[in-house]
C-alpha cells in the first residue's frame, strides 16, 4: 500500500537528514562497537575454542596414498568418517622452489546445492603453463616424501593429515601446515538440520547465512624466523606482526582481513582497514620463507606468542600462526628464499609484478576534498609557480560531479572541464578525478538506467538490485565479478562517455570496499549475491580489486592501448600491484599516524605494492605547523606523493604557513624532484622483480637483527636511507646505519659510520637521510632542465655502482626496447657507464640527447684536480662544489664540472 501524499513526500526528506547525520566527520569517526571482534564473529570464535593436537572428529583427517597426476601435480583424498564427502588435496610446484597447495571438496561423491568459491583473475594467467612435474612420492611409515627441488623437499604425514616443507640435505624443517592439528574444513551441508541455527545477529543487521557454516581453520610454523610480517592493512608502529595470542599477550585480537571504510583509524591495532593481502613473511637470520592463501572471504590470523599451547619448553626460531576464513577453499603457496627479496620475487611470480607507472605519477600531487571551481584550481595551481613549489597533478574530489554522479561535471562550478584541463596540460601537469562503485539510483541518470536494463548490479539475498546508501543518497553497485560488466565499465572512461574528459585527466577509485554507509559495519552484506550465484561474503575482499582492475581497463582502451593508466585505489587485494597505485587511507593530522605511516607502506611494498603512500599531513583534522613540515620531509620519500585533506579542514597548500616554513616544505618538495631519475629507476625494477621502492633495512642487510623490527627508518631502494621525526619538539635523534660500509648525509657529504648508531642533533630543515657508501645515485637538481647529474658514494675499497633507467615515461614503447637502461661503475678511478639494456625486445629505440652535467665523488681521498673523459680524450676540472645546487649548499665535495657525456653512450671518465 502507498503511503499517502504527505508521507511520499516526507519520507525522502527523513532518509537526507539521517545520511547527512551517518556521513558527517564526528558521526563518521572510527567506533569500536560498529565493527565485529572474533567474539562476535562466530567462525573466529569457534576456531580459537579449539586446543592443539585436538582428537575431535573434524580436525583428525588423515590423507590416503599420493599419486602423480599426467599434468605433473600430486593428489590425494582427504577423510574422516564423521564427513559427508572427502577432499580433494593437490601439490604442484613451481620454479624456482615454490609448493602450491589446493584443497576443496570431492564434488564427485555427494553435491552440496553449492560449490565453493575459487577466486578468478588473481592469479597469472600462465601459472599452470609454469607448473614442474614432481616425481614419484616415497612413503614409509606412513609418512610421504616428495622432492620439491635439488635443496628442498615436501613431507606429508598422512595420519593425521600434515605437511612440511624442509632442507633436503639437513632435514631442517621451513614451513609446516598442520603441524598443530588445528585444521578443519566445515563441510558444506545439503540442508539445515532442524536443530540448528544459521543466521547471524550484529547490531540491527541479519546474516541469513542460507548456506550454513563453511570456515577454514589450519595453523602455519615458520621455522629459523625471528619475526613475521605482512597482512595488510592495519595500523601499526611496529613493522613486525606482534603476537595477538599466548604468554604476555595483554589484549587478544587477531588481524583481520576484511576490506572496510574506516574513518580516522587507529595507529594501533590489528584491526582491518581498507585492503587485505593474505601473504605472510618470516625472516630470521637461519631462514626467509612466505606462506599466501588465496581467498577473498573474510580472514583472521593469530600470531601466537611462545607457549602459546602449553609448552614451557617453546622451540626457539619457531612462530607458530593460525589463520581463519569465513568461506573458500585453500588455494596457498609456500615459498622459501635464501634471502628475502627471494620469497618477494616468488610472491609476484604468482601474483604478477607491478604495473610501470607514467613518470608523472612519482611526483608530488595536490589534492583536497574539494576544490571548489574552476577560479579555484586556477588560484591553487597559479600558487605553486608564484612560490617556485613543483608540482605535477591536481585532483579533484566528489564535489566536482553533478550531484555525485560520476562521469559528470558540475556545470556552475566545472563549466569548462576540458579548458581547464587544458590549461593544466599546457604546464606538463595532469588532473585527476574520482570515480566511485556507487550509481547513484536516479532513473533520469544514464549510467544507473543502463546497469538496470543489463541487470548489471549486484543483487541483494531475495535476487533484487542491492540498493544500499553512500554518497549518492540511495545507491547501486556494479557485480565487477563479471568479465562482461567490467567491461562494460571499462567502455565508460571513453571520451564519448565520459563528457569533458581529456588524455591528461586521470582516475581515483575510492570507497571501493565497497563503503556501504548503513550496511553492516558500513559494507555490503555478506547474502548479497554476484554472478555465477557466488555470496558476497566469499569475494568481499576482491571487489575493490575487480574495480580498480575495470578501471584501468579503462583507461587501457581510452588510449587506445598506448598510454600507461594511472588509477589510484583505496580498497586492494593479491594482484592490485598490476593496476595502479593504493594509499593508507583517512588517516588523522597527528604524530602517531605520521609514525605508523612508515610500518605500512613499508608492509605493502613487502606484499607486492610498491606504489602506495599517505596523505601527507593527515586526512582529517588540523595538522600543526610543525607537523606538516616533519610529514612532507618524510612524504618526499613515499612512492606514491600525495597532500590531501578533508573539506572540514583549514586549507593547507604549502605556501600557507609562513616564510620559513614555505621554504622547508619546498625543499622537502624539491628533495623528491631531485631524485626522479633514481625513483623512475627503482620503479622501473619493481615492475621486473617485485622489489619494492622503498624498503625496510632488513630486505637489504638481512643478516644484521638490528634491523629486523626497525619501523622508523627505511630504505628508498638500495641506497638511501631516511628516519622520520615522530615527535613534537624532538631534539635528537638516534639512527641505526646498517653494514660495514660509511653511509653520507644527504645534505652535505658527511660521513658516518656503518654497524652502529648514531645520536644526532634534530634539524628543522630536514629529517636524517643517507647515501650508502658503495652506491651512484642519479638526480636531477635543475628541474627545467633536460641534463641530469651523479651522486657516487665510495666504499672502502674506493668503488661503487649505480644504475639509471630513462624511457619516454608515458607509453608501452619501453616493452619493445625503446629506453635507456644504464650502469654506472665507479673503480680503479675510472667512472664507466655500461648498456644494460638486452637487445631482444623489439625494435622500438628510445634516444636522449640529456648529459651529466655534474658529478658529485663522496669519500674520495685524492686531490685530484683534472679528470680525462674517453673516448675524446678529453680534459675536465675537479673542482669542490656542493652536495645540492640548491640555495645554501657549501662546497664540500669533489665534483666533476660539465663532463657533459650522454647518458645513453657509453664512456669512461678518468680522475687524473
Amino acid at each position: 500500500m502507498d503511503p499517502p501524499p504527505q508521507r511520499r513526500l516526507a519520507a525522502p526528506l527523513l532518509l537526507l537528514l539521517l545520511l547527512i547525520a551517518a556521513s558527517s566527520p564526528a558521526a563518521r569517526a572510527w567506533k569500536k562497537d560498529e565493527f565485529r571482534n572474533c567474539n562476535q564473529t562466530p567462525f573466529c570464535k569457534r576456531a580459537r575454542t579449539r586446543a592443539p593436537h585436538s582428537l575431535d572428529a573434524p580436525l583428525s583427517l588423515a590423507a590416503g596414498s599420493l599419486s602423480v597426476s599426467p599434468d605433473g601435480s600430486i593428489s590425494a583424498e582427504l577423510s574422516h568418517p564423521s564427513r559427508p564427502r572427502p577432499l580433494v588435496l593437490r601439490l604442484s610446484a613451481l620454479p624456482p622452489h615454490a609448493l602450491r597447495l589446493q584443497i576443496d571438496e570431492d564434488y564427485s561423491t555427494a553435491t552440496p546445492p553449492h560449490r565453493r568459491f575459487h577466486v578468478p583473475d588473481v592469479l597469472l594467467p600462465d601459472l599452470e603453463a609454469r607448473t614442474l612435474h614432481l616425481p614419484e612420492p616415497k612413503s614409509a611409515g606412513g609418512v610421504s616424501t616428495v622432492a620439491l627441488s635439488s635443496d628442498l623437499d615436501v613431507v606429508v604425514k598422512h595420519d593425521p593429515f600434515e605437511l612440511t616443507v624442509r632442507r633436503a640435505g639437513s632435514g631442517d624443517p621451513v614451513l609446516s601446515f598442520n603441524s598443530h592439528g588445528l585444521f578443519d574444513f566445515e563441510p558444506l551441508r545439503e540442508s539445515k538440520p532442524e536443530d540448528e541455527t544459521w543466521e547471524e545477529h550484529f547490531r540491527s543487521h541479519t546474516d541469513k547465512r542460507p548456506r550454513g557454516p563453511q570456515s577454514i581453520t589450519f595453523d602455519v610454523s615458520f621455522y629459523g624466523a625471528d619475526f613475521v610480517y605482512g597482512l595488510p592493512e592495519h595500523g601499526s608502529t611496529s613493522l613486525a606482526l606482534r603476537p595477538t595470542r599466548g604468554p604476555g599477550v595483554e589484549e587478544s585480537e587477531p588481524y583481520r582481513l576484511f576490506n572496510l571504510d574506516v574513518f580516522e583509524y587507529l595507529h594501533e591495532s590489528p584491526f582491518g582497514l581498507y585492503g587485505s593481502i593474505p601473504f605472510m613473511i618470516g625472516h630470521g637470520a637461519r631462514a626467509s620463507s612466505g606462506f599466501f592463501w588465496l581467498n577473498a572471504a573474510e580472514m583472521q590470523i593469530d600470531v601466537l606468542a611462545p607457549g602459546w599451547d602449553g609448552s614451557t619448553t617453546p622451540e626457539n626460531g619457531r612462530i607458530d600462526t593460525l589463520w581463519m576464513a569465513e568461506a573458500g577453499v585453500i588455494d596457498a603457496f609456500f615459498f622459501v628464499g635464501s634471502e628475502p627479496k627471494d620469497v618477494v620475487k616468488q610472491y609476484v611470480s604468482v601474483t604478477g609484478t607491478p604495473a610501470m607507472p607514467q613518470q608523472f605519477a612519482t611526483a608530488y600531487h595536490q589534492c583536497r576534498w574539494n576544490y571548489r571551481d574552476e577560479a579555484d584550481v586556477d588560484g591553487v595551481d597559479a600558487g605553486f609557480d608564484e612560490h617556485d613549489i613543483p608540482y605535477d597533478v591536481l585532483w579533484l574530489d566528489i564535489e566536482h560531479t553533478d550531484g555525485k554522479r560520476y562521469f559528470t561535471w558540475d556545470h556552475s562550478a566545472f563549466p569548462n572541464p576540458e579548458e581547464m584541463q587544458r590549461k593544466i596540460a599546457d604546464k606538463g601537469r595532469k588532473m585527476v578525478t574520482i570515480v566511485d562503485p556507487h550509481i547513484k539510483r536516479d532513473s533520469s541518470f544514464h549510467l544507473h538506467q543502463e546497469a538496470t536494463e543489463k541487470g548489471y548490479y549486484v543483487k541483494d539475498a531475495n535476487g533484487n538490485d542491492y540498493d544500499g546508501w553512500c554518497w549518492p543518497g540511495s545507491s547501486s553497485y556494479p557485480d565487477m565479478l563479471n568479465p562482461e560488466i567490467r567491461e562494460w565499465w571499462a567502455d565508460k572512461f571513453s571520451y564519448e562517455s565520459y563528457k569533458g574528459s581529456t588524455p591528461t585527466l586521470y582516475i581515483w577509485n575510492d570507497m571501493n570496499e565497497p563503503s556501504v554507509f548503513n550496511g553492516p559495519e558500513v559494507t555490503m552484506p555478506r547474502d548479497a549475491l554476484h554472478y555465477g550465484d557466488v555470496e558476497h561474503r566469499e569475494l568481499h575482499n576482491a571487489y575493490g580489486y575487480y574495480f580498480h582492475m575495470a578501471t584501468a581497463d579503462g583507461l587501457l582502451k581510452r588510449g587506445e592501448g598506448k598510454d600507461r593508466p594511472f588509477v589510484l585505489s583505496r580498497a586492494f587485494f593479491a594482484g592490485t600491484q598490476r593496476y595502479g597505485a593504493v594509499w593508507t587511507g583517512d588517516n588523522s593530522a597527528d604524530w602517531d599516524h605520521l609514525k605508523s605511516s612508515i610500518p605500512m607502506v613499508l608492509t605493502l611494498g613487502l606484499t607486492g605494492l610498491p606504489f602506495s603512500g599517505a596523505d601527507v599531513g593527515g586526512f582529517f583534522g588540523n595538522p600543526e605547523p610543525d607537523l606538516l613540515v616533519r610529514w612532507y620531509q618524510v612524504g618526499a620519500f613515499y612512492p606514491f606523493f600525495r597532500g590531501h585533506a578533508h573539506h572540514d579542514t583549514k586549507r593547507r597548500e604549502p605556501w600557507l604557513f609562513g616564510e620559513r616554513r614555505t621554504a622547508i616544505i619546498r625543499e622537502a618538495i624539491h628533495v623528491r624532484y631531485s631524485l626522479l631519475p633514481y625513483f623512475y629507476t627503482l620503479f622501473r625494477e619493481a615492475s621486473v622483480s617485485g622489489i619494492p621502492v622503498m624498503r625496510p633495512l632488513w630486505l637489504e642487510f638481512p643478516d644484521d637483527k638490528e634491523t629486523y623490527n626497525n619501523g622508523e627508518a627505511f630504505m628508498v631502494g638500495s641506497s638511501l636511507l631516511a628516519q622520520g621525526i615522530y615527535e613534537e619538539g624532538q631534539k635528537s635523534v638516534s639512527v641505526y646505519l646498517p653494514g660495514k660500509e660509511s653511509w653520507y648525509d644527504l645534505r652535505n657529504g658527511s660521513p658516518y659510520k656503518g654497524s652502529m648508531s648514531h645520536k644526532l642533533q634534530v634539524l628543522e630543515d630536514s629529517i636524517p637521510s643517507f647515501q650508502r657508501g658503495g652506491t651512484i645515485v642519479p638526480r636531477k637538481d635543475r628541474f627545467r632542465r633536460s641534463s641530469t647529474q651523479m651522486v657516487i658514494a665510495l666504499n672502502s675499497s674506493n668503488a661503487a655502482e649505480g644504475e639509471l633507467y630513462v624511457d619516454d615515461g608515458k607509453s608501452y614503447d619501453y616493452q619493445q626496447g625503446a629506453f635507456i637502461h644504464r650502469r654506472f661503475v665507479f673503480a680503479d678511478s675510472k667512472l664507466t657507464s655500461l648498456n644494460i639494456a638486452p637487445d631482444n625486445l623489439g625494435k622500438k629505440k628510445f634516444t636522449s640527447d640529456c648529459v651529466v652535467e655534474r658529478i658529485i665523488i663522496l669519500g674520495l681521498r685524492s686531490g685530484a684536480k683534472k679528470a680525462i673523459i674517453e673516448p675524446g680524450n678529453r680534459e675536465v676540472e675537479i673542482e669542490s662544489g656542493p652536495v645540492s645546487l640548491r640555495s645554501g649548499s657549501s662546497p664540500v665535495a669533489p665534483t666533476i664540472r660539465r663532463p657533459n657525456v650522454r647518458i645513453a653512450d657509453d664512456w669512461t671518465i678518468r680522475i687524473a
